[in-house]
């Protein structure tokens, strides 16, 4: 039976589990640390899929009895009884199936991960600038909402508001996992503050979502990396203009360059500037797992091709519409309010049905 076969292959995963409880314990594994975290990824990953292994295992022993009842048992009670538990359980087995059956394929290794999200003005002058500003508004009311942590790492502002590029890190429980379908072309039709006229106009930001490299995830040579340090620029008092605190990092044999200007402390700039470099060279070799996932399946999550347009917000007809799944709402001012969860469980719904069918015909 295909349950049978399913549940065998959660059961061989046991052993490997157990394999990884064990590792974990020994002192020789605590004390390789970079060891320790790769396997307490592994065992973290592999929890979910045991634990509802688990659970579908006691649900059809559970069946087998009450199936085992009603053909041997005499008395009217307990087959009564064991018809209810029937109909209790096999409506919940085709879901909890599915679901172990996702779980079974390998999910993207960086959804747990903290994110670094770069959104920039594109086409469209001074009001690409204000739009990429309502973007940056509508991610921080989201992300107050989910209880996460935002931290401007730096921003330039636009002549008009908004801004040009605003570059900030987000901290919490699966960020990356959950913020990685924004990435993309945001384009906006409506009337600018800027416009005299009336004038529907369209313009675009892109938005970048990068999983945050851990310490042990890249290998930095500090000899290929040069320092630079610059007087912060924007309000903030006295501090502004005045010291040295701002920190720009170029990475030689990349070309890459960050910069963190937004705390006082130059200490503080510098780990933030380094946290940021790590992660973009990390991001150089994660676009080509994407890439490669995008080849065998479509994917919902951009592979960071500016010009991959994914939505559109229409400010007249008050539309947003998401051009990956097709999906169209009419309360615009409530999604810029930082209502986009609905948006991003459609996504992840897509993008599990797309995984579900590339590993059906592997």
């Amino acid at each position: 039976m295909a349950e049978n076969s399913l549940l065998s292959k959660v059961l061989g995963l046991q052993e490997k589990y157990q394999s990884l409880q064990d590792q974990l314990s020994d002192p020789d594994v605590i004390s390789d640390m970079k060891k320790f975290v790769q396997l307490n990824k592994q065992y973290k990953e592999l929890s979910p899929v045991i634990r509802a292994g688990q659970e579908y295992k006691m649900m059809l022993d559970e069946l087998d009895m009450a199936k085992d009842i009603i053909a041997n048992e005499k008395d009217e009670d307990l087959r009564a009884m064991a018809k209810e538990q029937i109909a209790e359980i096999e409506p919940k087995l085709p879901e909890m199936e599915q679901n172990i059956k996702l779980l079974l394929i390998p999910a993207d290794p960086e959804d747990e991960k903290n994110a670094i999200v770069e959104i920039r003005g594109g086409a469209g002058g001074d009001e690409a600038a204000i739009f990429a500003g309502d973007l940056f508004r509508m991610y921080s009311k989201y992300i107050e909402v989910k209880g996460w942590k935002l931290e401007v790492t730096s921003q330039s502002e636009g002549t008009a508001g908004g801004f040009k590029e605003i570059v900030f890190k987000v901290s919490g429980e699966k960020v990356y996992g959950t913020l990685k379908y924004e990435s993309g072309v945001h384009r906006v039709q409506r009337v600018p503050q800027t416009e005299t006229q009336g004038r529907v106009q369209t313009s675009a930001a892109s938005v970048a979502v990068l999983p945050e490299a851990g310490e042990f995830d890249i290998e930095l040579n500090m000899g290929d990396i040069r320092k630079d340090l610059f007087c912060a620029s924007g309000p903030g008092g006295q501090g502004v203009n005045t010291t040295y605190s701002a920190v720009r990092l170029t990475h030689i044999p990349s070309g890459i360059v960050v910069q963190c200007q937004e705390e006082r402390s130059q200490l503080k700039n510098y780990d933030r500037a380094l946290s940021e470099l790590r992660t973009r060279l990390y991001n150089m070799e994660y676009e080509k797992y994407l890439e490669g996932i995008s080849a065998k399946r479509k994917t919902m999550v951009s592979t960071g091709d500016r010009s991959a347009k994914i939505r559109t917000y229409n400010y007249q007809q008050s539309r947003v519409t998401d051009h990956r799944i097709g999906y169209t709402m009419y309360n615009l001012p409530v999604f810029m309010d930082g209502s986009i969860q609905e948006v991003i469980d459609q996504l992840v719904i897509a993008e599990n049905a797309e995984r579900l069918k590339a590993a059906g015909e592997e």
